[in-house]
């Protein structure tokens, strides 16, 4: 065999190797991206009770305006139902902590009380503000039922919440951007619960 030949049989076989490579990956796309929704769906609406909604929240994003808010932006929101009324208002939100951003997934009851905050990522330092993304987190915790008039401060600038032990700084951002959230909610509630509610 002369290397012309022995040339082409090795592109071909390289190329029927790519071309399966990428019939493979294209027929798989949509069980991967169905696998990744699940995972994102458990991630984020364990917050949730399985009988408190009989929708699939993060399949109808809610169209948000005025997202940049006075510390921290919602990137996006999502309504959970249950018999076609309202039952949460997720709002996912991005703040500034002291090494680097915060992101909160943070629900809301309809009558405009903090059903839970959680943390979906976070480069806090490790041992101080990085106990924001302990679960459960009994500093996070403490924020469930309250409304947008409460104390939203440090107990050491006259508000209500103690500080994660070492993170002033992380604290003051997570306190001060669930804060934003519930007045953004009171804000736009009737956009945000929509009809049926």
């Amino acid at each position: 065999m002369n290397r012309r030949v022995s040339a082409m049989i090795v592109l071909l076989v390289a190329i029927s190797g790519i071309a399966a490579t990428y019939l493979l990956a294209r027929a798989s796309a949509p069980e991967i991206a169905a696998a990744q929704h699940l995972l994102d769906s458990r991630k984020w609406l364990d917050m949730l009770a399985p009988e408190s909604y009989d929708n699939q929240p993060l399949r109808q994003p809610l169209s948000l305006i005025d997202t940049r808010l006075e510390h921290s932006q919602l990137s996006a929101g999502y309504r959970a139902t249950l018999n076609g009324k309202s039952a949460a208002i997720l709002l996912r939100s991005q703040t500034q902590g002291y090494v680097g951003v915060i992101e909160l997934l943070i629900v809301i009851e309809p009558n405009g009380r903090l059903l839970a905050v959680k943390t979906l990522e976070q480069r806090e330092t490790p041992g101080l503000g990085g106990h924001l993304a302990d679960r459960p987190n009994a500093w996070l915790q403490a924020f469930a039922g309250k409304s947008s008039d409460a104390g939203w401060a440090l107990k050491r600038d006259a508000g209500q919440f103690d500080q994660i032990a070492g993170a002033t700084i992380t604290s003051r951002a997570v306190i001060n951007a669930v804060h934003d959230a519930l007045r953004y909610f009171d804000e736009h509630r009737a956009a945000l619960l929509g009809s049926g509610t």
